[in-house]
């Protein structure tokens, strides 16, 4: 018996993205929260991106405005690999089965991270969509974004344009450099129709991967902190390397190995992955 009930799943087929509450236990959440404190903690002694992913790369990236008095930890890679808390809700929890629900009964992880807006900080979201960075060779695949907090309209939700999902793929070159952002056009369209995803901590945003989205800096005094996960159909084979690697990505979370490849027909750009901690410097424009 699945978690989403049948409003909620052709609001996702409708929308590209519902929030679900109770995506995970309160004891679970709690520990999540606990974790991240300690990650912040740890930051006030750097200066710079520090720690490193299984392929060498940055694992915590801070923000241009970060300082030991006034933390800016914006990214945390691959938090399932160092641990057992975001490993378990990853890959088995509430937030866990609604993928299924969504996707179908075989689902596979792909990878995961912490996206993090800290009273006050300077992080933004330009729009993009999700599966040009990480395509497959079919469109089941889906961002779960866990509210670490309760995420209100002030303090930098993540903003969608619902039914985009059921759009174009996008450019995210510009002159020939992968950007990670649409066309200045195209973001001033999506900013006439965006819809906020707010809601408790505790609660999931499910987004489908091509639904255009993007968020504006905190400029509350409330955190805003999300543990996203990315899970595809096991059908569904990844067609270029992992921005977000780990030796978790792969792994059957539910149901189990098809021993097939479903395909669709289009065509898309090939991701470039970042050179330094996260995608933030290739929206930037300092990668």
């Amino acid at each position: 018996m699945g978690i989403l009930d049948n409003e909620q799943i052709e609001a996702f087929r409708r929308d590209g993205a519902i929030v679900a509450e109770n995506a995970v236990s309160a004891e679970a959440l709690a520990a999540l929260r606990s974790v991240f404190s300690a990650w912040v903690e740890e930051s006030r002694a750097h200066d710079a991106p520090y720690g490193q992913i299984c392929d060498g790369r940055l694992r915590f990236d801070i923000e241009d405005d970060h300082a030991p008095d006034h933390p800016s930890l914006r990214r945390v890679a691959s938090p399932t690999d160092i641990s057992d808390v975001y490993a378990t809700v990853a890959f088995d929890s509430a937030m866990t089965d609604m993928a299924a629900d969504l996707l179908g009964p075989d689902v596979r992880f792909h990878h995961a991270k912490v996206n993090s807006k800290l009273p006050h900080t300077k992080t933004e979201v330009k729009w993009h969509q999700d599966f040009p960075f990480d395509p497959h060779s079919n469109d089941d695949t889906l961002t779960a974004l866990l509210f670490l907090d309760d995420v209100t309209e002030q303090n930098g939700p993540l903003r969608i344009v619902p039914g985009s999902h059921r759009g174009p793929l996008l450019s995210h070159f510009h002159n020939g450099v992968f950007t990670g952002a649409v066309s200045e056009e195209a973001a001033a369209r999506f900013e006439a129709e965006a819809v906020a995803c707010t809601g408790p901590a505790g609660a999931v945003c499910l987004m489908h991967s091509r639904v255009a989205h993007a968020s504006t800096a905190n400029d509350s005094a409330l955190p805003r902190t999300l543990y996203i996960v990315t899970y595809a159909a096991a059908d569904a084979a990844p067609l270029s390397p992992v921005a977000v690697p780990s030796p978790h990505q792969g792994r059957i979370v539910r149901g189990c190995e098809p021993g097939r490849i479903r395909s669709m027909d289009f065509e898309i750009e090939t991701p470039v992955i970042p050179r330094g901690a996260s995608f933030f410097a290739q929206q930037t424009g300092k990668d």
